[in-house]
């Protein structure tokens, strides 16, 4: 890895998986970065999940998730602003302290880029870092039409080149948290830390059902 490029990866991680894990290494390792951040998100703009659980809980999964791994850091930007968590707010916040010359990256899904041209300022945000995506399954070649209500065309292109060949893994959330509500395992779909803490904490209305975790 080069020392001279990151990737911010921002979302609610509720909770970090296994997913999230692969691919960033994925995109670390497809674009020679020295170092993955990845950032919980206290007041997500765009989610409105009921069992969203508490900010300090889904930091604290991710810290436990990259235990040992050099190349990834766990963030609290997100959880020490106030008010919503809009990404072009955080990269003005790590270009401050990077400087302006360290490239930027801001990792997200497949199925998100459709709905960049909903985001906050988002053509400041593609001009000031460059957004590269992960193919999810089902979302390998997205239609990008939407977003000429508020980018250019080169942007739009910038964004396309973004998309990157990583593995499709279709780990969801939603699904690790349903699983949790109904007493089944969730092993080797998160971080034995992770389940542990899941457990232990009764997250996710798991509360009585540590031992099927």
């Amino acid at each position: 890895m080069t020392a001279d490029s990151i990737a911010l990866f921002g979302g609610t991680f509720n909770p970090i998986h296994n997913g999230h894990l692969i691919i960033a290494r994925s995109i670390a390792e497809l674009l020679g970065l020295s170092r993955v951040v990845l950032i919980p998100s206290a007041n997500p703009p765009h989610r409105n999940d009921d069992d969203l659980a508490d900010a300090a809980d889904r930091l604290e999964m991710v810290r436990l998730a990259i235990a040992g791994e050099p190349d990834f850091e766990a963030s609290d930007f997100e959880i020490r602003r106030s008010g919503p968590s809009y990404t072009i707010l955080t990269v003005e916040g790590h270009r401050e302290s990077l400087g302006p010359d360290l490239p930027i990256h801001w990792i997200i899904g497949g199925d998100t880029l459709c709905e960049l041209h909903t985001w906050y300022r988002v053509s400041e945000l593609v001009d000031m870092c460059r957004i590269v995506t992960a193919a999810r399954p089902g979302f390998e070649s997205p239609d990008l039409s939407p977003l000429a209500t508020a980018l250019s065309a080169p942007q739009i292109q910038r964004l396309r080149d973004g998309i990157l060949p990583t593995p499709r893994i279709d780990i969801s959330a939603t699904d690790i948290r349903r699983r949790v509500r109904a007493a089944r395992s969730i092993r080797y779909l998160v971080p034995d830390a992770v389940r542990k803490y899941i457990a232990d904490r009764g997250l996710y209305g798991g509360g009585s059902n540590r031992r099927r975790a």
